[in-house]
């Protein structure tokens, strides 16, 4: 068992080295196909991403992406696929903003208040597609996908002045109300680096949640069988009806806090300029941390520090397009390398069982048992014991026995 428990640790973290280092070799090949030399510009992602102010820089990305790693992470236990984190938080951010900067309240009560109304909106919007899955048979894929549009038209229909936003005159753009400075979350000074975001704290929070939740009660062990078999959960009593309902409401809340960092350790105020895309980076991160609150933290940093390092490569005549190519090629490795992986393991798991069993088969059957590993009462090899009758076919025929494979 601790031979298994070891080696199931070592192939767990096989397949993410073995998709970086295969996304490295494919990059390479395509900065020396366009005749750039990959190895300058690894090293130069690599100085510049290591240093002080840099290191800022990836810590505040990172924490916006493993909030967004976490959200994607929800539905993926459940087998759910939430693509709809992007419009989730982008709506929860923008109404949190509206009341946020409508409100004049103490800032024990202001910033839980916005940190509430953003995780409410994110769970509200993506209970829809769990609705549509559950009473209509709707895939989550294309009402999650549907509804990003759709959060993107909302949120550009209430953006407007005398609605929930208002026209700053001297740059003729329009916001939310700007955040009190109660309603703003602290930030750790690191002096001329920068200011680290006081959110990253909440997001440590929403991952020892996830580990808690997921791993630790019987929610997260009745939401884990509904994504492994849904007959077999059904058959254990478990409602699949509510489960879907509410990881896809809990994925929603989590997506709510995506957009927090930004709104309240940045911005301070919802614009027309928010940043997008951040739920389907999330997807991606989710895959290569393999839905682990600690693998999705790595994945996170590793996004950030690629972000960083490829603004750098344009000043050494690198096109910023080859973090791109990098990105993609590492979600597509981890895919093929987990799936590697996986049946490597399966197998290994086989060979091992079926080695456990050929030694209980061929060991003493009891104390009275003889050298060939059976009782004198258990039926020997003779006619007398097996009947008149008894032909290769019969159970206790020795050259009927298998051993799986």
């Amino acid at each position: 068992m601790k031979r298994f428990s070891v080696e199931r640790v070592l192939l767990t973290l096989l397949a993410p080295v073995l998709a970086l280092a295969a996304a490295f070799v494919i990059t390479s090949v395509v900065l020396i196909a366009t005749g750039k030399d990959p190895f300058t510009a690894f090293w130069v992602m690599f100085d510049y991403g290591t240093k002080s102010d840099s290191q800022v820089f990836i810590l505040n990305k990172a924490t916006t992406y493993y909030l967004a790693g976490l959200a994607v992470a929800v539905g993926f236990r459940m087998n759910l696929f939430n693509i709809g984190v992007d419009g989730q938080y982008r709506l929860a951010a923008f109404f949190a903003a509206a009341v946020g900067g409508a409100l004049e309240l103490p800032v024990l009560v202001h910033i839980p208040l916005i940190i509430l109304v953003a995780m409410l909106v994110g769970a509200m919007w993506a209970s829809i597609a769990a609705l549509l899955k559950v009473y209509r048979g709707v895939s989550e894929v294309i009402s999650t996908i549907m509804l990003n549009s759709l959060a993107t038209s909302f949120i550009g229909y209430l953006l407007v002045e005398d609605r929930l936003a208002v026209l700053h005159k001297d740059t003729n753009s329009v916001s939310t109300q700007p955040l009190p400075e109660s309603g703003q979350f602290f930030s750790f000074d690191m002096g001329a680096d920068g200011e680290i975001w006081g959110f990253i704290l909440v997001s440590v929070l929403a991952g020892i949640g996830f580990w808690f939740l997921l791993g630790r009660t019987r929610f997260g062990f009745d939401l884990r069988a509904v994504g492994r078999s849904e007959e077999a959960a059904k058959a254990s009593g478990v409602g699949v009806k509510r489960m879907v309902i509410t990881s896809m409401a809990l994925s929603g809340a989590v997506a709510g806090l995506t957009g927090l960092p930004l709104l309240l350790n940045d911005s301070h105020q919802f614009t027309s300029n928010f940043p997008t895309g951040i739920g389907f980076t999330g997807i991606a991160i989710a895959l290569l941390g393999r839905n682990n609150p600690v693998g999705i933290a790595f994945a996170a940093l590793l996004w950030g520090f690629l972000e960083r390092g490829g603004n750098r490569l344009e000043f050494h005549g690198y096109d910023k397009e080859i973090v791109g190519v990098m990105q993609g090629v590492i979600v597509l490795c981890v895919v093929i390398a987990y799936e590697l992986v996986r049946r490597y393991s399966l197998k290994s798991q086989q060979r091992m069982v079926g080695a456990e069993l050929a030694a209980a088969g061929q060991g003493p059957a009891g104390p009275d048992a003889g050298p060939g590993g059976e009782g004198p009462g258990d039926g020997g090899d003779g006619p007398d014991d097996r009947g008149p009758d008894a032909g290769p076919n019969t159970p206790d025929s020795p050259e009927k026995k298998e051993v799986p494979a």
